[in-house]
Parts: structure tokens; C-alpha cells; sequence
């Protein structure tokens, strides 16, 4: 057990990917069922995600995932990883976060981004466009605004029943978001772990520029990316190829699919651009034994002063993917790991 990992939070985001195989209420009953076992295994956090029209993700509406996590646990921390601001009215966000709050006081988390839909088909359907996230501070600080009172945007109006509490807002940001961050005193979400240097330096300069604030009186590190622990390296990879599949699909095709099985990945003859972003998915991520991902780990929280770490891992197998949470878990003291 590495004393550098035992000091860190650990935490779970998770996108409810599709499989083959499997539908999208399937997906959302995984993401359920995930959060019960990490829950047990003494995670810090689960976090739900946001996307819309993806036809490899089934989660759509993260505060409605929210609720039903927070209804089948009860002490881990739920939240989102995150709501995408830009999609939504800030009176709506914090009206939907202080229903989470109220019935489950104490453990709901406020994940923020900055994205808005993927596609101008989207975007239309969603009635936004491009230019709505360029204005993301002042979403945000009217968001946060409905939780002390003091929005100016809508005198006489108050977001019910989120005026007066406190749920922690969280900002998923790289770059330009990084210092939204700091400017407005919030804890930063950063990724991915494989662009090592860019992080490093958004992480740097969010802690340069960090202004305290109610919400946080000092700069608050989470990083996150895909973390596979398992007995091999061979099996370790072979968990990482559904998701590297997907993304190199994406890439070629301009869809996003659900998780296809290894096996099926390894008769799949591939184009040479196929090829190249198969393999660059495949590269950069912590995997490995629990020797060399403790070890890759821990370089990862020392080179970035993390606070904490948020694993973002997808895969087709589910129990190899709890088996992998469990080494994980092992790792960092969270529990007895029997593997």
C-alpha cells in the first residue's frame, strides 16, 4: 500500500456506457449496482456524466442518475462529472441540486462543465448553440448565486429549495476553464492523465490564480483518467481495448458506439487510420499490476499535488471491471483486497 495513494481521496466517475449486446436501461442499472459496490469498497465519491444524443452512452439527465444512485447508497458521496452549464438554465440547475440536496443532505456534489451538445443537430434540439458556453463565468456565478441569495440576473425571483444550502460546486475544466476556477474560488476537476504536461501546467496555474471564496477557502486539485488494475499486463490491456476501439471508431465513422467485447475487437481487420487511433487509445493510461499502477499512481498525485483522484474507467466486462476497482481499492487502503 502506497502512503502517498492511502492519503488521497479516491473516486469513481462513470459515463453508463453501452455494450453490445446490452441496452441503455441496462447501462443505467449497471451505473446503480457500480455505486452500491464502490460504495462497499470505501470509494470517496461516485460521480454520474452528461451527454446527449450519444448512442455509446445512455446517460442523459445526470441529476435524475443522481437521485437514484443516492437512493440505492446512502454514505458515499453523488454527484456529476458534470452538468454541462451551458445546456441548461442556472435556475433550473440549482432548483434540480436542491431537491438532491434536501433529500439527501450532506453527500450530493455539483460537477460543472463547460461543453454544449456535440452536433448543431444537438445543439438545435437543445435550443442552444456554440456561443452559450462563451459566457460559462457568468452562467456560473448566477448558478451560485441562486444558492446564497444574491443573483442580481432576476430580482424577486429565488431558486426554491436551493436558496441557503450548500452544495459543493465542483468546475471540470482544462485551459481557460482552469482559471474560471480560480477567479471564482472552486475546486478543479482536471484531466486526462496521459496529457501529463498540459495538465501539470493548468493545475499550476490554477493554484497561482486561485482566489478564496465561500465555496472553498483554498485550491482544491482532482485529477482523473482511466485507471485498469489487474492480474496481468496482458489482461490489464485487454480491458482497455473496448473503450480504445470506441474512440478510434469514433474518430473514423462520426459515431460514438457502445462497448464491443475484446475478442470481437481482436478479429476486427482494421484500416490503417483505424489503426492509429486504436493504438493511440490504447497508450498513456495507468494500467497495469497493482505494483505498476501503484507505482504510476503515485508519480501522477506527487507530480500534481492532487487532492484527489477521479478514475473514469470503461469497459465491456463488468466484473472485470470490479475486479479492477477492488485491486484498485486494495492499493490505496481502502480495503482488504482479496485478489
Amino acid at each position: 500500500m502506497s502512503s502517498v495513494i492511502a492519503s488521497t481521496r479516491l473516486s469513481v466517475l462513470d459515463r453508463s456506457r453501452t455494450r453490445e449486446g446490452y441496452d441503455g436501461p441496462a447501462a443505467l442499472r449497471d451505473t446503480v449496482r457500480l455505486a452500491q459496490e464502490l460504495e462497499a469498497l470505501g470509494y470517496h465519491r461516485f460521480w454520474v456524466s452528461e451527454h446527449h444524443s450519444v448512442p455509446g452512452v445512455a446517460g442523459s439527465a445526470p441529476t435524475v442518475l443522481a437521485a437514484a444512485v443516492a437512493a440505492a447508497t446512502s454514505t458515499i458521496r453523488v454527484g456529476t462529472g458534470g452538468v454541462m452549464l451551458p445546456n441548461h438554465q442556472p435556475l433550473v440547475v440549482a432548483e434540480q441540486f436542491g431537491v438532491l440536496e434536501s433529500l439527501f443532505p450532506g453527500r450530493i456534489d455539483m460537477g460543472l462543465g463547460r461543453s454544449v451538445g456535440f452536433t448543431d443537430g444537438i445543439r438545435r434540439a437543445l435550443g442552444r448553440d456554440k456561443k452559450d458556453a462563451e459566457d460559462f463565468a457568468g452562467q456560473l456565478e448566477e448558478l451560485l448565486g441562486w444558492f446564497t441569495g444574491e443573483q442580481t440576473a432576476h430580482p424577486q425571483v429565488h431558486a426554491r429549495p436551493a436558496e441557503g444550502l450548500r452544495v459543493p460546486p465542483f468546475l471540470l475544466a482544462t485551459g481557460e476553464g482552469a482559471r474560471i476556477a480560480a477567479a471564482a474560488g472552486l475546486p478543479l476537476v482536471i484531466g486526462d492523465i496521459r496529457g501529463r504536461e498540459r495538465m501539470l501546467a493548468a493545475i499550476d496555474r490554477y493554484r497561482l490564480d486561485f482566489r478564496p471564496s465561500p465555496w472553498s477557502e483554498q485550491p482544491y486539485v482532482v485529477v482523473s483518467g482511466t485507471v485498469v488494475v489487474a492480474a496481468t499486463e496482458a489482461e490489464a490491456r485487454r480491458l482497455l481495448m473496448p473503450e480504445a476501439w470506441a474512440l478510434a471508431y469514433s474518430r473514423t465513422h462520426g459515431v460514438f458506439p457502445p462497448l464491443a467485447p475484446p475478442e470481437r475487437i481482436e478479429e476486427l481487420t482494421m484500416t490503417e487510420r483505424e489503426r492509429g487511433f486504436y493504438e493511440a487509445g490504447l497508450r498513456g493510461h495507468i494500467a497495469g499490476t497493482q505494483e505498476q499502477v501503484a507505482d504510476a499512481l503515485e508519480a501522477v498525485v506527487k507530480d500534481s499535488g492532487a487532492d484527489e483522484v477521479l478514475v473514469t474507467t470503461s469497459t465491456y466486462d463488468r466484473a472485470a471491471l470490479l475486479d479492477s476497482f477492488r485491486r484498485l481499492a486494495g492499493i490505496a487502503g481502502l480495503t482488504s483486497c482479496d485478489a
